[in-house]
């Protein structure tokens, strides 16, 4: 079986001085890829500024007869998700994957979170996102090419206590993966999510004591694929955890269709409208937008037509 390689591929990593990010870079730079290993090198929570940890990655990689360089600008703001790309471009001349991967924590429930956190959160994750991808993306139109990958979680999909600014950064994170999708259709640019479950510093304070095995090696793969030129697929999210591969996705029940709706009506039809019988899979790519609209309309027209 043919190895899958990344040979003549530049990819930009961010988030990459530790956890999930360092394993990214370590296996695309074993597989041929030239990084730029960026990370702030800050707490959990951001906001210092450690040159050490993407330093030691590149270091890591070039023992390893890898090709790696350092970034140590924040993708928290325009400037620096620009400078993180122009890092790729003044050092390689090209970009040819994007891996989103920078994060931070700060804990607070909806009834202590403070603004100031909330904004914290939101601004590397989701952001953030926008921040790297915003000049990488007209830079993979003009070659043809490109493969972008975003992290979003479970708590995205799910929730779960105590992280507001966390959950909705991830849930943002999945609307911005269809939109790059969508526009990179028809640009060679193909963009998917990895859910990641990984025992990182980022489970710092939580109980992980139960936990099976759940490095960080066993996501890398997956990402690898996503970011390689044969990945199949694009405007879709990947599950990784411990060992676990999976494909999620959003779903519509058919639902129920009446010409006019009271609140009573409603209550009546809740238990068929939340029917799970005949589910509605519409992938953004294509034409997922679209076809919820022409189903939607046609099942408004044949109600139509049954009245007359």
């Amino acid at each position: 079986m043919t190895e899958r390689r990344f040979d003549g591929r530049v990819a930009v990593i961010t988030g990459a001085g530790r956890g999930l990010g360092r394993e990214y870079a370590l296996l695309l730079a074993s597989k041929g890829a030239k990084v730029v290993v960026n990370d702030l090198g800050g707490s959990i929570k951001g906001g210092e500024m450690d040159a050490g940890p993407a330093a030691s990655v590149v270091e890591e990689i070039r023992a390893a007869g890898g090709d790696a360089v350092a970034n140590t600008d924040s993708v928290a703001t325009e400037a620096g998700g620009k400078a993180i790309v122009q890092t790729a471009l003044d050092n390689y001349g090209r970009i040819d994957i994007l891996i989103h991967n920078a994060g931070n924590v700060r804990y607070g429930s909806l009834e202590e979170l403070s603004h100031e956190d909330f904004h914290a959160v939101l601004d590397v994750h989701l952001i953030g996102a926008f921040n790297v991808v915003r000049p990488a993306f007209p830079v993979m139109a003009k070659a043809g090419y490109g493969r972008v990958v975003l992290t979003s979680s479970i708590g995205g999909i799910y929730g779960t206590h105590n992280v507001t600014n966390y959950g909705v950064s991830k849930a943002g994170t999945i609307g911005l993966n269809n939109v790059i999708a969508i526009e990179g259709a028809d640009k060679g640019i193909k963009s998917n999510v990895i859910l990641p479950g990984a025992v990182t510093r980022m489970a710092d304070g939580l109980d992980t004591s139960q936990y099976p095995p759940m490095g960080a090696d066993l996501v890398a793969p997956v990402v690898g694929w996503l970011a390689h030129e044969s990945c199949s697929v694009t405007g879709e999210l990947y599950v990784s955890m411990a060992g676990r591969v999976a494909r999620a996705m959003v779903a519509e029940t058919e639902g129920v269709y009446r010409p006019h709706w009271t609140v009573d009506d409603v209550a009546d039809s809740i238990d068929q409208i939340r029917n799970t019988d005949n589910l509605w899979l519409l992938p953004p790519v294509p034409s997922g937008y679209m076809d919820h609209l022409q189903k939607s309309f046609q099942i408004a027209r044949e109600g139509e037509q049954e009245k007359q």
